[in-house]
This record gives structure tokens, C-alpha cells and sequence, in this order.
């Protein structure tokens, strides 16, 4: 064989999201918590329930069709979303005792096969609620990543041919040829095909679609020593862009 093809391609290997080199998105979350109802007004679609710590129908989430809003004091809520009658996601907001950040501690299993990722962010008021609200109501920009489990960190990538193959820990998977051909996504509830658009030697463009629509877009970048991965990632639903750094393993 040519040296050239025996080479390892530019973005074969295990990468692990770098939580110090993480840039969220400067657009905020709105929250208002008023008269025993919950809102978040920027989720996609909107959400509405009471906040009494029961089930409530919601529709439109591939990820979930109930939401329970827990009040467990002034500063602090509990919300635990389930599908199916399954728990696959629970979070807790805990405002400080000034107004202006949040503290957030979440397990997310609605897109995992495998045990869910768990975490903590800190969040940091934008502009408060309306007045006499909770004080979990207002406009909160997700400033930090303060930490994730492995397993929502880690991406394998393999060049076979004119394929590119990608898993996941939490079991997802794709294998797109690079000319941006439409192929399969599996295991998530919320992606079902994906093209993949070879931009250069070390770089790619990934379109995740739902129904033919697209979803989420990332813009990859393999750095010129091999050792990291930059994207950027913008998610097209809710109109924010995150940038982060992946190192090799």
C-alpha cells in the first residue's frame, strides 16, 4: 500500500471535551416561576406546568413527555422529567442567597443507553423575574461547566475509506460517507440522520437533522500537531453557539 494510505487520518482517535475551554452560549435561559407556574420560556417548544411536584403532559420534547416542578423553598427547585414513565432527567437549581447566580446539579439519561451523565454549571442572572416571582425566574446565561461525567465527554471518531464512523459512550453512532450524503444517526431520540462534509485535510462540517430538518450543526477543526479538536457547535433549535476543545486520548 502507499504511505499515504496507511497513514492514521487527522481525526481518528478517542477525544475528551476540555471543561476549561469550554465557551458557552451568551444567549440566556428565561425562567419565570409565578403563582404555582413554571415556565421556561426558551425552551424548544416552551414549556408550561404548575409547579405542585406532580407529572405533567408535555409535547413537542423527543426526550421526554412529562415534566415535575418541585418548589423545595424560595431559592430552590427541583424538576424531574420523565418519558414513557421513566425517569430520564433530574436537576436541581439553587439560587444564591443574593439573586444573581445558580448553582445547577443534573443526571441526563434521555439520550443515553447507558448510565446517565451527570454534572454541575453555575449559572448568572441576565435580568431578574417579574416582580414577586421565585427567585429561580429571570434570564440565566450558563457561565461555567463545572464538571461532567466521562461519559459525556468522550467521542471516538474512525476514517474507513470514504466514511466517517463516530461513537459515543453513551451509545451513539453514525457512519457518514464525507461528501455530505445523508446517512443514519442512532441512539438518540432527538437526531435521526446526520451528513458529513469533509472542508479540508483536518476538517469537517457535521449537520445533525430530525426529520430531515436540521438541528445541530458542528463546525470541526482538527488542530496542526493532532493532539485537539476545536468545535464550534451551533445548536439551531434554541439559536446558540457553544465553542469547546477536545484533547486526544
Amino acid at each position: 500500500m502507499p504511505a499515504f494510505a496507511m497513514a492514521q487520518n487527522a481525526f481518528d482517535g478517542t477525544w475528551k471535551i476540555n471543561l476549561n475551554k469550554v465557551q458557552m452560549s451568551a444567549k440566556p435561559d428565561v425562567l419565570v416561576l409565578q403563582n404555582g407556574v413554571y415556565q421556561c420560556k426558551t425552551c424548544t417548544p416552551p414549556i408550561t406546568v404548575k409547579a405542585d411536584g406532580d407529572d405533567h403532559s408535555v409535547t413537542g420534547h423527543p426526550y421526554y413527555d412529562s415534566v415535575a416542578i418541585k418548589v423545595v423553598d424560595d431559592h430552590t427547585i427541583q424538576e424531574t422529567d420523565k418519558k414513557n414513565g421513566k425517569v430520564v432527567a433530574t436537576s436541581t437549581i439553587a439560587v444564591s442567597a443574593d439573586g444573581k447566580t445558580a448553582a445547577v446539579d443534573f443526571t441526563d439519561s434521555s439520550d443515553t443507553n447507558t448510565a446517565p451523565v451527570s454534572g454541575k454549571a453555575t449559572l448568572s442572572l441576565v435580568a431578574p423575574g417579574p416582580a414577586g416571582s421565585h427567585a429561580v425566574s429571570g434570564s440565566w446565561r450558563n457561565t461555567k461547566m463545572q464538571s461532567m461525567s466521562d461519559n459525556g465527554l468522550i467521542m471516538t471518531f474512525k476514517v474507513d475509506g470514504d466514511h466517517l464512523n463516530m461513537t459515543t459512550q453513551t451509545g451513539q453512532s453514525y457512519s457518514a460517507k464525507m461528501d455530505g450524503t445523508e446517512a443514519p444517526y442512532k441512539g438518540d431520540p432527538g437526531i435521526s440522520s446526520v451528513t458529513v462534509m469533509k472542508t479540508g485535510t483536518s476538517s469537517f462540517t457535521e449537520t445533525d437533522k430530525r426529520n430531515g430538518k436540521p438541528v445541530a450543526i458542528a463546525e470541526v477543526k482538527i488542530a496542526p500537531d493532532g493532539k485537539t479538536m476545536s468545535v464550534v457547535f451551533h445548536d439551531k433549535l434554541r439559536g446558540t453557539t457553544t465553542t469547546f476543545v477536545a484533547d486526544k486520548q
